[in-house]
């Protein structure tokens, strides 16, 4: 089993995202959802069975209302961060 964390960081202010809603799902269903805190991180408290997921988050900015990541789940805990500006994201496996 795997389980799951995420970081929102705003490039433009250089300060954690706060508050931006994000959902886990599977297969078209959603699994967890909640915001990220005050330093911009959220973790989720499911364990993950391997196979693909998505993170959607509901980051309403200029251009992208939301972003959608998908991801293959393997083993041992996963961390997929987003760096956010208006116009442009970056996401990586993070530890």
């Amino acid at each position: 089993m795997s389980t799951l964390s995420t970081h929102v960081l705003d490039a433009e202010t250089g300060r954690p995202r706060v508050g931006v809603p994000v959902r886990l799902e599977r297969d078209g269903a959603v699994l967890a959802s909640g915001r990220t805190d005050d330093d911009g991180r959220l973790r989720f408290a499911e364990e993950l069975e391997p196979g693909v997921h998505r993170l959607v988050f509901e980051v309403d900015t200029p251009f992208y209302p939301e972003i959608t990541i998908a991801f293959r789940v393997t083993e041992g805990h996963l961390h997929v961060p987003i760096l956010l500006s208006p116009f442009a994201f970056t996401t990586y496996r993070g530890s």
